[in-house]
């Protein structure tokens, strides 16, 4: 689990690609404090396994499913990308609940420069876009961000200069794809409503009906 609070930007020193995963090698400093064999950091918003690690870089596998859903399938050596090691009980909670797990991927549309703010336009499809809620929460390539505007086909966030210095954000251009991930507490609770409803029209809960909708 994770804040959104991105702790540095990394450096991608290689990849290597298989013919539907992918190795990557990053060069990090502050996010291999403390880092063992293992352990989670996010990458680019995904949640990554760390399978070797040296003083100033480490070392994470890209399944097949992560390449399909994310921005991370065209990431190449020289890219630079947001990283976050995982939380630890007891941390303060700056950001909001990032799982790491992302829905999918949206479009950067535009940019727009508001005083010391700068405006992020984002193109998304409909599955995700209705999970994003104004004055919510998403995670853009990881960072957590509060939602200032959506509609049917885009949604806005505003970024201010710590934003900014700390992340890729403002680094990318006008249609590069981002990945994200919406506030989980809107997918439990869809989840919840369809399994009560289909519960409603079975005739009621029982053992059979949990372990068939993932509870038991």
């Amino acid at each position: 689990m994770f804040t959104g609070l991105i702790e540095e930007i990394g450096y991608v020193e290689a990849v290597t690609k298989s013919v539907k995963s992918s190795r990557i090698t990053i060069s990090a400093n502050k996010v291999l404090e403390g880092t063992r064999l293992g352990d989670s950091i996010c990458t680019n918003g995904v949640c990554l396994t760390v399978t070797s690690f040296g003083k100033n870089k480490f070392t994470v596998d890209v399944m097949a499913e992560t390449v399909r859903r994310s921005n991370l399938k065209d990431i190449s050596s020289g890219d630079k990308v947001n990283l976050e090691r995982a939380l630890r009980v007891g941390d303060r909670l700056g950001g909001h609940m990032v799982s790491g797990h992302i829905d999918g991927t949206g479009t950067i549309e535009n940019y727009e420069k508001e005083d010391n703010a700068v405006w992020i336009t984002v193109a998304a499809s409909g599955e995700i876009l209705r999970y994003i809620v104004n004055k919510g929460s998403v995670a853009i390539d990881g960072v957590s961000l509060t939602v200032a505007y959506v509609d049917e086909r885009v949604f806005k966030v505003s970024i201010i200069p710590h934003t900014k210095d700390m992340t890729t954000l403002l680094r990318k251009k006008v249609g590069d794809e981002v990945n994200l991930e919406c506030d989980m507490i809107g997918k439990y609770i869809e989840k919840f409503l369809e399994v009560k409803e289909q519960a409603q029209i079975k005739g009621g809960i029982d053992l059979n009906f949990l372990c068939e909708n993932g509870f038991a």
